[in-house]
Formats: structure tokens, sequence, C-alpha cells
């Protein structure tokens, strides 16, 4: 979806991992209404990553700030790290390609 045609979202959650310092991803904001346009508006302008899923919301807006997620998000929230971590390393990838000097591959 592009950022034209996104609508505005009536629930939003933000997720927070630091591989190898958490055990798990953590709730670092929760919002309804223009609180969570403002944590969509905050990603977006951070070049985060979004995911529209309604199950998972109503899931991890029961989680308190600053908690790990519970045990019934971790698939969902799994499948979304992977992804992001495959599109990170692919924008990786291509700045290395893009970055590399000319006449330096055989």
């Amino acid at each position: 979806m592009t950022d034209a045609t996104r609508k505005s979202p009536a629930k939003a959650v933000a997720l927070n991992y630091r591989r190898g310092a958490d055990p798990a991803p953590r709730v670092v904001a929760r919002g309804r209404g223009e609180v969570a346009e403002r944590i969509v508006a905050m990603a977006l302008a951070h070049d985060i990553k979004l995911r529209e899923d309604g199950d998972l919301v109503e899931i991890l807006e029961r989680v308190d700030l600053d908690e790990t997620i519970p045990l019934e998000a971790f698939a969902a929230v799994a499948e979304i790290l992977a992804h992001v971590y495959m599109a990170n390393n692919r924008l990786r990838e291509a700045r290395e390609i893009r970055d590399e000097p000319p006449g330096d591959h055989p």
C-alpha cells in the first residue's frame, strides 16, 4: 500500500527488538486514533517497515508498555522479523553492489 492510499489506522502497536540484548520483542508504543496515526507517521519518517495485521494488533494492544510480546504472538512476529531482516539484507547487498568500484569483479 502506498503512502497516498494508506488509510488512517484505528489502532497501532510498535515493537522494538535488539538482537542479542532482548529475550523477545517488546511493545514500545500503542494507541488508537490520533495516537495510532502518530505511531505510523513516525515509523514511516524513520523508514521502519509496517505490517497491517488486525489480529496481531488485538493481541499486542493488551501488552503493557516495555513488556515482551506474549507467546501467542511469537509466530506472527517472527514472520515479520524474518521479512524485515531479509529486506534489510537485500538493501545492504544492493548498496554494496552499487558502491563497488568498477573493475573489481572478475
